[in-house]
């Protein structure tokens, strides 16, 4: 497979090429659009990169948190049943795939990244479920009042947590029931978590420091 010489003019024909439908680790009974080889998409996506802006493909892969977040939901479908769900930062979106799954009423995934939208549209189908997609950048204000926010694995970076955290907590006490899920990033906040579940979720040595991480899912406390 050849690194396009020309930005991808349609994200989802980008997505079905450059991946495999493949069930994430921790959730054997979904499905998704993953990197296979990982530096194939990588080199890709970093040739669009140079010619469009492109972010690297971070919605290619399943995350700790996300697939943490999923799990726990899949075992516990009542946390999402019948109720408004925010897939926060969605990236694959495997988190509201797993709530629609679980019978959310409505689930709304949002991400910054239009591959990312395009990849949860097709993750979503693959999985038999609706769920709507939107670029909105909530912390900016101005959000709508879900039930339930699920944010997994955003503690990343610096700057990323420190925009997020605030916000969460913000939801948490305007009574939104508010989960987060963290493979241990440096970022994460010290103060505000309660756990609830723990998972051992199987890594890439491509994409982290070890083949596998214990990964927390948390309730934010209001």
């Amino acid at each position: 497979m050849s690194v396009p010489a020309a930005p991808p003019s349609d994200p989802a024909d980008f997505i079905r090429e450059w991946t495999v439908v493949a069930p994430p680790p921790l959730c054997p009974e979904l499905k998704l659009h993953l990197a296979g080889p990982v530096t194939p998409l990588w080199e890709a996506t970093e040739t669009t990169l140079a010619e469009t802006g492109l972010p690297p493909p971070y919605w290619a892969f399943a995350w700790p948190g996300g697939q943490a977040l999923a799990r726990y939901l899949l075992d516990n479908p009542g946390e999402a049943r019948g109720k408004t769900v925010l897939d926060f930062a969605a990236g694959s979106g495997i988190s509201g795939i797993a709530a629609a799954r679980c019978g959310a009423r409505r689930v709304v995934a949002s991400d910054l990244e239009r591959f990312a939208l395009a990849a949860i549209e097709l993750n979503a189908a693959l999985n038999g479920v609706a769920i709507e997609t939107c670029a909105e950048d909530f912390t900016a204000g101005g959000v709508e009042a879900f039930e339930l926010i699920l944010a997994g694995d955003v503690c990343y970076e610096r700057a990323m947590a420190e925009r997020v955290w605030p916000w969460l907590k913000s939801r948490a006490g305007a009574g939104a029931r508010v989960l987060l899920a963290d493979p241990g990033r440096n970022y994460l906040p010290k103060a505000g978590l309660r756990e609830i579940a723990r998972f051992t979720v199987p890594t890439t040595l491509e994409l982290e420091d070890r083949v596998e991480r214990e990964t927390f899912v948390y309730r934010i406390a209001p």
